[in-house]
């Protein structure tokens, strides 16, 4: 992300963004929007970010990888499947270099979305 800027709407931020990174960022929230028609989409902690009875999945662009926060539900709910990338608590990160998973994000939407409608 180019640092020292702020942004009101998920389109501003990818406008933002370097141009490289640009295409992925529209795809995954073509993505998510697509697993979550329903799901608003908003701007929390300088983030794209999508809630549906509660927050869903953040994402982030950054110089080498885009970082996905499906929270750490999400992560654990496909442990195996994100083992091919680099994962933290609450985060995984898909290289620049590589296309996006788009069935693993469409999953992990899914399951977040049903996960927040039982809470």
């Amino acid at each position: 992300m180019k640092s020292g800027k702020t942004f009101n709407s998920v389109e501003e931020y990818i406008a933002m963004q370097d141009d490289i990174v640009q295409p992925k960022l529209v795809q995954l929230r073509q993505l998510i929007k697509k697993a979550a028609p329903k799901a608003e989409e908003t701007v929390s902690y300088q983030m794209p970010a999508y809630r549906l009875n509660g927050i869903l999945v953040y994402f982030a662009a950054f110089k080498k990888h885009i970082g996905f926060f499906p929270t750490p539900s999400g992560i654990k709910q496909f442990k195996e499947d994100p083992a091919a990338y680099d994962t933290s608590k609450g985060t995984i990160r898909f290289p620049l270099d590589t296309p996006l998973p788009a069935n693993l994000i469409r999953d992990i939407v899914k399951f977040r979305i049903r996960e927040n409608h039982w809470r």
